[in-house]
This record gives structure tokens, sequence and C-alpha cells, in this order.
């Protein structure tokens, strides 16, 4: 396990510490806007390695060590700290404790493999100068969290603006690799919206549905119109998707609720396509809801927004060789764009490009190098399963979703760790003062 494919050795020490972070951080996982554990276990690793670290940043859970060694440049090593509300059903002896929350989406391994790096870096600090700053981000899955670090928590006029953001994600990819897009390539993930929709009836018996406005009946029909919004407003060869991933109405069968909600998310690959698929889905919940005689106006939110994810292609060009280097080059693979999306893009703007386009204070003047890539999480067995035309791999945010951490971990550390290089000044950082 201590050997990433094609690469040196990692300490077994630092493995060891970064497997134990892993399995209890997927043991306890907390939802978006309650990652105080997650957030404390982090905040000790970071500074047990000798990060100064800055909590509360943006207001949440957020959290940023700095970790200097020198005049040199600064690196951001990003990771996300929430999980989701998915009742995990992987058998694993270490599942979530936490009824109904689990790590479904990779971030507890995002995490250890976070401190892993850091504490390569640590260790080795002979061999590079410079600045790296780690940002545990809470609120990922909401969309939020990003710009609440970089706007309302000032994150590049507190701690600098960074040369570099690096980040990776994990994939139902063969453990071991790694996954890039490739130069010109399109977009990795797309941009999305997220949008909260209320739509009013009159609440009543059930014995006399003449006598309400069914908001059930009205959230069904508008769920079904939804569905045909991208078939219509979006040209055949143009990529998007519109999900409605919750319906709350009501309570018990025998009595119609006054009101309804409805959670949907956009996701395309250009902003215009984002606004187009926006005001059409909200025309046809204001049509449902006039069709359906609705007493008032329903509502339409869009609660968070984030462009789709374009890497530097000059940094990533940088970045993949070193990780070829790193694991050899039939282990770096070629990624097409996914309708996956992230607010990772913000940290490339500042956060500036949020709902109505707002920069908001904090924000950057100018445009920072972005790499991303996928850390493969899939093992031998149950991918060779999947490809013989068995059992598919589970993918992130189902309640199977369980990466091979053994293979998957050690190289997410040194891919971080081998990214970070290709930013910061190599050799000596020189006096002990300078590294104060």
């Amino acid at each position: 396990m201590g050997r990433p494919p094609g690469g040196g050795p990692l300490p077994r020490p630092l493995l060891r510490a970064a497997v134990e972070l892993y399995l209890d951080l997927h043991a306890h996982p907390e939802l978006s806007g309650h990652e105080h554990r997650t957030a404390d276990r982090l905040a000790a690793r970071l500074a047990e390695h000798g990060c100064t670290v800055t909590r509360s940043v943006g207001g949440g859970h957020g959290l940023v060590g700095v970790l200097r060694n020198g005049p040199g440049p600064t690196v951001l090593l990003r990771t996300e700290l929430d999980a989701l509300p998915v009742t995990e059903a992987t058998g694993l002896p270490y599942a979530s404790t936490t009824p109904g929350v689990m790590h479904a989406c990779g971030h507890d391994l995002h995490i250890a493999a976070v401190a892993g790096a850091v504490a390569h870096l640590a260790a080795t600090r002979d061999s590079w100068r410079g600045t790296v700053l780690v940002v545990g981000q809470p609120e990922e899955e909401t969309l939020r969290g990003a710009r609440s670090l970089l706007t309302e928590g000032r994150l590049y006029e507190r701690f600098g603006v960074p040369d570099a953001v690096l980040a990776q994600h994990a994939a139902p990819l063969p453990a071991g690799t790694l996954a890039h897009v490739p130069a010109g390539g399109p977009p990795l993930m797309a941009g999305s919206l997220a949008v909260e929709a209320v739509l009013h009836g009159r609440g009543g018996h059930a014995a006399t549905p003449h006598l309400n406005v069914d908001p059930v009946l009205m959230a069904a029909v508008t769920v079904l119109r939804l569905r045909t919004v991208v078939a219509e407003a979006t040209a055949p060869a143009e990529q998007a998707v519109l999900t409605v991933g919750s319906v709350r109405a009501g309570e018990r069968g025998n009595i119609t609720p006054d009101h309804a909600e409805l959670s949907l998310t956009v996701r395309a690959f250009t902003e215009e396509a984002l606004d187009r698929l926006a005001a059409a889905a909200e025309r046809v919940v204001r049509a449902e809801a006039a069709a359906s005689g609705a007493p008032r106006t329903p509502e339409f939110t869009v609660t968070a927004r984030s462009p789709a994810l374009r890497p530097d292609p000059a940094l990533t060009a940088r970045v993949r060789r070193a990780h070829e280097a790193l694991l050899g080059p039939g282990r770096v693979l070629d990624l097409a764009g996914s309708a996956a999306t992230e607010d990772f893009p913000h940290f490339a703007s500042g956060g500036q490009s949020g709902p109505g386009g707002d920069a908001g204070p904090g924000a950057s003047a100018g445009a920072v190098p972005v790499a991303y890539w996928m850390l493969g999480t899939t093992g031998a067995g149950p991918w060779r399963t999947a490809r013989a035309g068995g059992t598919p791999v589970p993918p992130n945010h189902a309640p199977g979703f369980a990466p091979d951490v053994r293979a998957a971990l050690p190289v997410g550390i040194g891919a971080l760790a081998a990214a970070a290089r290709q930013v910061l000044d190599p050799g000596p950082a020189g006096s002990p003062e300078a590294a104060s």
C-alpha cells in the first residue's frame, strides 16, 4: 500500500496516519454547513505538520492552513469537507455511523490526501521554497462554500492571491490512475445553478378536493413538464441536464397541504445556456401554477451558481507531466467533459462569477490558474466485473460508492504533492529565519 504505482515510496507512518484519518472521517460524515468535527480533524492534522491554521473563514466551518518555507510562489491546495444526505449501503466495517448521511462523493478521501500531501511537503522542506495554502472548504455540495470563503471570508485579501490552485476529485475510474482533460478539449465539468421553487395551493380536507387547490398535483405536473425543458430549449448537439432532485409536500394522506417545494439543478457548459434553461424552467413553474389556479404566484429562487470548470492549459500540462513521471504515462488518462459540477471554478475568478455577476468584497482582480484532475477509486476486482458486463461500479452519490482506499489514497497524496512542486520553487528554503 505504501508505493504509488511507478512512484517512490511514501513513509509508512505518513500513510498510516492518512488512512486513519480517512477511516475516521468516513465513519463520521457531516452535512453541508455542519462540518465542525471534520474541520477540527483537518485543522489538527495541519497544525501537527507546522501549518498556521485560521478557522471560521467565510462565516462557516471553512479553514485555511499556511505552511511557509521561505520566499517563493504560493500554491493553494483545496479540499471539501461536507458529506451527502445518502444512507450508506456498502457494508464496510468503517461505514457511516450517522443515520442518513454518507461520504458518497469522496470528500473524506480528498481530505486525507491533502493532509498526507502536506505531511510529505513538510517533511521534505529542504527540496522546495514558497508557501502552501490549504483550504478546507465547507458546503461544496450546495455550491455555496467556495464563494463564501472568497467573498465573505476575503480569502485572497487575507492570505494572498495564490500563483495556482490545485484540486482533485474521486471518480469511478481504476484505482491507481489519474485523469486529466486533454488540451483543447471541452470543459472538465459543466456549469450549474441550484433552484428552490415553492408552489402555493389551498389546503384542506382530502374529502373536499373541490374546495382545495392541490399543490401535490401541481408539483407532479410541473415535474413532468420540467423534464421537457432541455429538449425544447437547447439544440440537439448542446449538452444540458435539468434534474428535480427533491419534492416535498404534506404530512398525511388525508390532508391537502397548502404548498409544495421543488429543488432542482440545471447543468450546461455555457453561461448563456444556463440562463436560457433557468428562464425556461421558471416559465414552466409559473405556467403550471397558473393553470392549476394557484392562489399565489410561485417562488423561484436561484440559491447558488457556478461556471463551467476549465482548467488552465499551461498549468495542467505541467501537472500532467509531473503525474506521468510519478505513475508512468499509462496510468494518466484522458478524460471527456462531464455534466457533473463543482464550485471550484470560483477559485479562478476570486468569487466574481456568482449569481447576478457581482464580484463581492475580496474578489481578485484577475484570473488565477487552476488545475483539477480525477483520482481513480475503483478496485481491480469491481472494475473487471463491470467491464465484463457484471455489476456496474457504483458512481459518486450512490449508496454503494466505496473507494479502494489502499490503492487510491497513496496516489492521491503523491499526485497533490507532485503537482504542488510544479508551482513551488525547487531547492533549499535558505536560512531558518526565512522559513519561519
